[in-house]
């Protein structure tokens, strides 16, 4: 489970390169060098705007599109960085390691002469299948740490930039992938996410 059950302190963030996304349907090339590697179905949002130190109570602003996506972890190599100490980037950041659905556009919550993008007020659910069985549920009302916080959190160390991605987390769940998997990510009942393991 790793952290998904419980709550930090502040949120433990990490950051992934270009290489790593892994976009439109294409195969995950498992890393076998790397050990074990596991799924982790998040909850991902589009950064829309420019942003620095950004208040909670207008973070909903700063994103206007979500979709689900795997933060693919690679939990060996990661354990054994954690016990010596070492940063772990690597375990989580190596090329392809953040699938990437597609997105699905905000709409703008109330009529309003500036718009001003919002987290539904009743959440989503979202999934994850493996060759056709759930491996993993969640929903963003059950989130430790809810979208509008991790952005204001984040923009205290790091300025936002348009285009910008936030994977926000993920539930329990979280298992091991094989070469030969179908991986399918859901966005209540609208698959958002689908790729192989090769």
């Amino acid at each position: 489970m790793d952290g998904a059950l419980y709550k930090t302190a502040e949120p433990v963030v990490f950051m992934k390169p270009e290489s790593a996304l892994l976009k439109n349907g294409k195969p995950f090339f498992l890393p076998e060098h790397l050990g074990r590697v596991d799924h982790e179905v998040e909850v991902v949002v589009r950064i829309c705007r420019l942003g620095k130190n950004v208040s909670e109570r207008f973070a909903h602003r700063y994103y206007d599109a979500v979709t689900v996506g795997i933060d693919f972890t690679a939990r060996d190599l990661q354990r054994r960085l954690k016990d010596n100490g070492h940063p772990w980037e690597i375990s989580k950041a190596f090329d392809g390691s953040a699938a990437l659905g597609e997105w699905v556009e905000l709409e703008p919550k109330d009529d309003e002469s500036v718009p001003a993008w919002q987290w539904p007020d009743d959440g989503f659910h979202f999934h994850l299948d493996i060759n056709g069985n759930t491996v993993q549920t969640g929903f963003t009302g059950d989130m430790l740490y809810k979208v509008d916080e991790l952005i204001s959190y984040i923009s205290r160390f790091f300025t936002l930039k348009t285009g910008d991605m936030l994977y926000t987390g993920t539930p329990a769940g979280v298992g091991p992938v094989h070469i030969g998997d179908h991986l399918e990510g859901y966005l209540e009942n609208r698959k958002l996410l689908d790729f192989y393991v090769r």
